[in-house]
């Protein structure tokens, strides 16, 4: 194999690898220092901790929307949210069967559909430009309040069930503050700035080896910028997903890996796409409006799959890898 190509599959590996601990530092700290101003876990939940599985979506996206690579740009985004219903729920409920939330098929994997359709509306035109950028963001705004909602409607049930009427606990007792689980020191608020702002230029800089990797790859196998972002791209930035998502099935939260892969496909269209735009126009070629009807019918096919018995169970899972298998042969071979 040529020297130049191990070397750029090093880098896209090494970049890949430093971009999802990247994205962990930000993460701990962020939500380190949320915490320490008071702001409630579930509010950090749905904010930092969601925007934070998507920072290498978004950082590639930006990287490769202000190197001239749309391809790459777009590619990723619809290439990992295909990604993350055919392959990370297919292998997952492969292992597992995964039970759907009822909020999940009636709301939330429509909204996907919705957000989907609205990219493709908005990148008829051949680009994706700041005035679209501000309307995906619109759309996060009004996700985000949603998921505020859903949060107050569980919030009764949830501290009745943890305390007395009294804001005691189930005997009467009082709650403790938590705790470290190894009695250390809480670490302090400039420690967590630092984290956050590390794990941040972690995240910035491999992003931008990465692209430049897999760009120079795809010119030595004279490949599509298309083709490398909505695999070897898409694949790379989606880890963070796959292992949470396969940790909370095998954990037997199968409700919650399913809701952070469609979760992370409604961020990765408002917020990643909304925010490279709003930066930098970034042009759409007509194939990817085609690429998001398979993002599309992906989702519709799962919603279809939870309707039956408000599961995915395992010849499902296997039937979602297939259907991956199947879209790489006819749209990128």
């Amino acid at each position: 194999m040529n020297t130049e190509i191990i070397k750029q599959l090093a880098i896209l590996i090494a970049g890949f690898t430093l971009l999802v601990k990247g994205a962990d530092l930000f993460v701990d700290g962020a939500s380190g220092i949320a915490k320490k101003f008071g702001i409630p876990e579930l509010v950090i939940g749905l904010t930092i901790v969601a925007m934070g599985t998507s920072a290498p979506e978004a950082a590639v996206s930006i990287a490769a929307a202000s190197k001239g690579s749309a391809g790459i740009s777009i590619g990723n985004v619809i290439g990992s949210n295909i990604m993350n219903i055919f392959i990370i729920l297919g292998i997952v409920a492969a292992i597992v069967p995964l039970a759907i939330e009822k909020s999940t098929l009636r709301y939330e994997m429509p909204f996907t559909i919705l957000v989907t359709v609205l990219f493709v509306v908005l990148g008829k035109d051949g680009m994706v430009t700041r005035t679209d950028g501000f309307i995906l963001w619109v759309g996060l705004l009004i996700y985000l309040a949603y998921l505020l909602f859903q949060t107050k409607q569980k919030a009764p049930d949830t501290a009745s069930a943890a305390l007395g009427t009294d804001g005691s606990g189930e005997n009467g007792a009082s709650i403790p503050e938590p705790a470290d689980s190894n009695g250390k020191a809480q670490p302090s608020v400039w420690y967590l700035i630092a984290l956050t702002i590390a794990g941040l230029v972690v995240v910035l800089v491999s992003s931008d080896y990465a692209v430049d990797a897999a760009v120079a790859l795809a010119k030595m196998f004279s490949i599509s910028d298309r083709v490398i972002g909505l695999t070897i791209v898409a694949l790379g930035t989606s880890l963070p997903e796959l292992a949470t998502s396969v940790t909370a099935a095998l954990h037997g939260n199968g409700d919650m890996a399913v809701g952070n892969v469609i979760g992370s496909c409604i961020f990765n269209i408002l917020f990643v796409l909304g925010t490279s735009s709003v930066i930098l126009p970034i042009e759409c070629s007509q194939s990817f409006l085609s690429d998001a009807f398979v993002a599309v019918a992906a989702t519709v096919l799962l919603l279809l799959f939870g309707f039956t018995q408000r599961k995915i169970v395992r010849w499902e899972g296997l039937t979602l890898l297939c259907c991956y298998v199947a879209y790489c042969y006819i749209a990128l071979i």
